[in-house]
């Protein structure tokens, strides 16, 4: 009897939806307690200066094997490392020069595989397996390179810190075929900037040392 009046009750009936929703919500806020507890621990050990242990991958590594100058190297590198830091930091190559350090000023320029590149924006690991040359090694028998003694003979210097870069960029432009007039070295050389203004000494010696190249 009691049942049958309860189900023709309209108030029974939204009293008993009322304890199902009252029961879930009771779940739910027990749920959000939880999180809240989990979360104030968090926040609280932020403002007293506790550790979080947040895990840090360590940095990517790669295993280079090049040949520098004549001489191979296997090296175990930032994997993010520019050529020019690597030759640097690491081997104590400091010819070429860090200028802008966004390729723009031609201060670092070396040759990879008897190309002229820009090594702050190359990458280290990029070598791999392939032939480096930079100012230190384009000598023999203690001897300078032809393209360095242009460079004294003409003149083609001030402060001489784009010098290691103009000379690598110079000696690739003769190897290159770019060097048949003044104006042609002008436009191949215009990656290189010297900021002392020798540029008429640079395009003399590039003209003297391309002619005795050529010779060689």
């Amino acid at each position: 009897m009691l049942d049958d009046r309860a189900a023709g009750n309209p108030l029974q009936s939204i009293a008993t939806e009322f304890a199902i929703d009252r029961r879930t919500t009771l779940k739910g806020a027990a749920a959000v307690t939880a999180v809240g507890i989990l979360l104030g621990d968090h926040a609280h050990a932020r403002s007293i200066g506790a550790p979080l242990h947040p895990v840090v991958p360590e940095p990517n590594r790669a295993v280079v094997r090049t040949t520098i100058n004549g001489q191979p190297f296997h090296l175990t590198i930032d994997a993010r490392a520019s050529l020019l830091d690597v030759l640097r930091e690491e081997l104590d190559l400091t010819g070429a020069k860090k200028g802008c350090d966004h390729g723009q000023c031609g201060a670092c320029t070396v040759h990879v595989d008897g190309l002229r590149v820009a090594s702050c924006l190359t990458f280290a690991a990029k070598v791999d397996g392939r032939e480096v040359t930079t100012i230190e090694g384009i000598g023999s028998d203690g001897e300078l390179h032809v393209m360095q003694q242009a460079f004294i003979d003409h003149d083609a210097l001030q402060c001489g810190y784009c010098t290691p870069g103009q000379i690598m960029a110079a000696i690739a432009c003769v190897n290159e075929g770019h060097t048949n007039s003044p104006d042609e070295i002008r436009e191949f050389m215009s990656g290189n900037i010297c900021r002392c203004g020798a540029y008429p000494g640079i395009v003399a010696a590039i003209s003297d040392a391309a002619t005795r190249m050529r010779r060689g």
